[in-house]
């Protein structure tokens, strides 16, 4: 078996958990972190527009860049350390959610965690990246919360029509 575990810095203890806890021992698991490519290309687009023609070398998008790729060693760093398990490391950097996607091509499982609104059950518990990889993923997916579940009382009314409510 092979498996994908998608870390992001707010919820890699519970992707790193949920493996610990549902990937059998021995099976082939990578470690994936991804960098988003949105706040450096903001920087460089600013800077080149607005202040740096002619001087490239001090392009904040550079030094973002760098500490990015800092961080996201880190955190794979730390998520090996938790899982405990041999793992190989994948740091990429580009759009989230096709880049978690790609990875996850010929794996037998993905795991991600919600990233939308933690407080109520729903649709809404997945982000914009977590709703495309869901939708996306061309292998089977497991999904955990990152914090407690919320409660059932959390899912809102139905609505006034439809099935619960014939004839209006």
């Amino acid at each position: 078996m092979s498996a994908i575990i998608w870390i992001t810095e707010g919820t890699w203890r519970a992707t790193v958990d949920a493996a610990r806890s549902h990937v059998p021992d021995g099976a082939e698991l990578t470690l994936l972190h991804v960098t988003g490519d949105d706040v450096e290309d903001t920087a460089h687009g600013a800077f080149a527009g607005l202040l740096g023609r002619g001087h490239r070398e001090r392009d904040p998008g550079d030094y973002l860049e760098a500490l990015s790729a800092t961080a996201g060693e880190e955190l794979l760093e730390a998520a090996a350390d938790r899982l405990g398990r041999p793992a190989a490391r994948v740091q990429v950097h580009g759009r989230v959610a096709r880049e978690v996607v790609r990875a996850a091509e010929g794996a037998e499982l993905l795991i991600c965690a919600r990233d939308g609104d933690l407080h109520r059950l729903g649709p809404r518990s997945l982000g914009r990246d977590g709703r495309f990889v869901v939708d996306h993923a061309p292998c089977p997916v497991l999904l955990v919360w990152p914090e407690a579940v919320p409660g059932l009382a959390s899912i809102p009314p139905p609505p006034q029509h439809g099935p619960e409510h014939p004839g209006r």
